[in-house]
């Protein structure tokens, strides 16, 4: 590990009671072809402890908090929100937090931004790529993104199973392939929607190096020809790209890394781990694959394990 008091995890996942309740009383034991993982905050320290992470700043992964209307996902979102800001009392330092929304409900998905923002001290929030189907970027998520901007708020974009996806009766399982398809066609929507034009306050971080963002960058900006398209990314498509945080959750390798070298700046770039659903063996892998890159200088490495990340969350610089 490079000589930092720790590392910043910006992509580590809590799995709260209430969800876990809830995914029981579907029937649902797996996300995306992955099983559900068990899990407890002491468990989350212990794998951080083992593999040098400081501070590891919990999301909710999918299926997210849309299970069966209106009512439910609001309580959901609530229950998961409050467990996560009392993790984070507990274990002063270890843990900040993404707050979930009920994001189909786009008025209680601002109330609830409110609350997890200003009275629980959340760290920003989590939004899938496609909720029931629906893209960020839409038009009806257009008062959350409003309310979202006037904040300058932290986005944590985590991909979701899109139905489309679901339907192709692939092999594979949805995590492998389908996820960064459904983190790339958010991102996509997103600047050719015009959202990050409109709203350019709020700080996205893309999960799992943004999908395959970056490899299909250069294709994307032939769209500054395209007048329809270009319209709403009036900059230029890399200029909007290159707004984008990424992490390195599952992608630590030289070849993810070197495409992210060469599209933004090195700032732009976040330790991200994916625990629990990666477990701690793969947490090791990934933390190793990092120390032994040769593509990046001694000094991006430390920025990703923690400096860049304090560029968001200046909070946690107090451990230095």
């Amino acid at each position: 590990m490079t000589d930092n008091p720790g590392r910043i995890d910006v992509h580590h996942h809590l799995i709260p009671p209430a969800f876990v309740k809830t995914m029981e009383s579907k029937g649902l034991r797996e996300v995306a072809g992955a099983e559900l993982p068990s899990w407890t905050p002491e468990a989350s320290i212990q794998n951080m402890d083992a593999h040098g992470i400081a501070t590891a700043i919990l999301s909710l992964s999918a299926p997210g908090v849309n299970f069966d209307g209106r009512a439910q996902a609001r309580e959901l979102a609530r229950a998961c929100n409050e467990f996560a800001a009392d993790t984070a009392e507990r274990y002063p330092g270890r843990f900040g937090s993404f707050a979930v929304l009920p994001t189909s409900f786009v008025e209680d998905a601002c109330n609830e931004s409110a609350y997890a923002l200003d009275v629980l001290h959340a760290d920003g929030v989590v939004l899938l790529g496609s909720t029931d189907g629906h893209f960020l970027g839409a038009p009806m998520f257009d008062d959350l993104m409003a309310e979202l901007d006037r904040r300058s708020a932290v986005v944590f974009v985590h991909p979701n199973l899109h139905r489309t996806s679901a339907e192709l009766g692939l092999a594979t399982p949805g995590f492998l392939v389908e996820f960064l398809c459904d983190t790339t066609r958010a991102a996509t929507n997103l600047i050719f929607s015009g959202t990050l034009e409109r709203y350019p306050h709020i700080r996205w971080i893309l999960a799992h190096a943004g999908g395959f963002l970056p490899y299909i960058a250069w294709r994307l900006s032939l769209a500054n020809g395209i007048p329809k398209l270009a319209a709403n990314a009036p900059k230029g498509v890399m200029h909007y790209i290159r707004q984008f945080y990424f992490d390195t959750a599952l992608s630590p390798s030289p070849y993810a890394m070197a495409a992210l070298r060469e599209l933004v700046s090195p700032e732009k770039i976040l330790f991200g781990s994916d625990y629990p659903f990666a477990p701690s063996s793969v947490t090791g892998l990934e933390t190793q694959s990092l120390d032994r890159l040769t593509i990046l200088d001694e000094q991006t490495k430390s920025g990703i394990d923690r400096a860049h990340a304090l560029n968001l969350f200046p909070r946690f610089a107090k451990a230095d």
